[in-house]
């Protein structure tokens, strides 16, 4: 990672609410301090990042210029940070506050492709791991 970025964010450029989520931050990310990375880029090598697409796809991911890596709500706090709404993000670390978000991201982490149409059904493989998995010959 470039180290002028202050946080590199992993996000599925797929799903359409994904997508305004991001889209929107990197509208506000005025000083560039944010690298943005889609996962659903075909040429995107997930494997040299040490994770797997699954993994990736799982949850919200972020890398620091230190190479660590962050998910979840905590990468949402990362990026409105980066982008001035420090005093939105103060609260919601709050005890409480910060367990309900915990709580609601990993429901919708988990639901997120039913919800936006790229799964089939509850049972099934859902469409972005099939394309994803799929040999060209």
């Amino acid at each position: 990672m470039n180290h002028q970025f202050e946080i590199e964010a992993f996000y599925d450029g797929a799903c359409p609410l994904c997508r305004r989520e991001i889209n929107m931050i990197h509208r506000l990310d005025k000083q560039n301090k944010i690298l943005f990375t889609d996962i659903s880029d075909s040429s995107l090598d997930v494997h040299s990042l040490g994770k797997s697409y699954d993994q990736l796809m799982s949850e919200m991911h972020a890398r620091l210029p230190d190479g660590r890596w962050i998910t979840g709500v905590e990468v949402f706090r990362r990026l409105y940070t980066s982008v001035g709404f420090r005093y939105l993000v103060l609260p919601t670390r709050l005890p409480v506050i910060s367990q309900s978000l915990d709580f609601i991201y990993r429901i919708f982490a988990k639901k997120r492709l039913s919800m936006t149409g790229r799964c089939n059904n509850e049972n099934s493989a859902c469409q972005a791991t099939d394309q994803k998995n799929e040999v060209e010959i």
